[in-house]
């Protein structure tokens, strides 16, 4: 089901007013990720974005097209562990969320 307007709008003002959302975002996007939840971690990341920078600030600063971006972060989407890791790194350092391992 495609996300409405006012959600993005909702999650987009929440993650400008409140580091702490805009941390857990994240990390529960990259969590995802690491648990083997693929397509879900996919397309927290890509809330992610555009709640913070947007792709296309994000592809001028990767390097890739936004389009092509977009489409790693669909939910057909199959990004490379390359491009994944460089958009993480890259996402840290613009928003100003660091995540850090932890073992348990």
């Amino acid at each position: 089901m495609p996300l409405t307007r006012d959600f993005k709008e909702t999650v987009k003002a929440r993650a400008d007013a409140d580091m702490a959302f805009r941390a857990a975002l994240l990390g529960e996007a990259v969590e995802l990720l690491l648990n083997g939840d693929v397509d879900t971690g996919k397309l927290v990341l890509r809330d992610y974005i555009n709640a913070t920078i947007g792709f296309e600030e994000l592809a001028e600063d990767v390097g890739k097209p936004p389009k092509s971006l977009m489409r790693m972060f669909s939910a057909a989407g199959n990004p490379t562990a390359g491009n994944l890791f460089s958009v993480i790194s890259h996402l840290q350092k613009a928003t100003g969320v660091h995540l850090a391992v932890q073992t348990s």
